[in-house]
């Protein structure tokens, strides 16, 4: 995650593995500079957006973590 490595049990998401590591929250929006993380936590809304493997706007929620995955948070990024 940013270039660190991040804790995972195999099954478990990206957004889980963050909050697993104290990490409530890995981007701001555009407007306000507002923190966000997970909410829904099932991919209804976009707060956990990340860039994954150079795909950006992934939600954290749905992407299974994996070993080896290049894993992005960002200031921003709306999607």
């Amino acid at each position: 995650m940013d270039g660190e490595p991040l804790a995972f049990v195999p099954g478990q998401t990206l957004a889980a593995a963050l909050v697993a590591s104290g990490r409530v929250a890995w981007r701001t929006t555009r407007g306000g500079q507002r923190p966000r993380g997970v909410f829904c936590g099932i991919g209804v809304c976009y707060d956990c957006l990340v860039t994954v493997d150079g795909r950006r706007g992934q939600r954290a929620c749905l992407v299974q973590a994996r070993a080896g995955m290049a894993v992005a948070t960002g200031e921003g990024d709306d999607g």
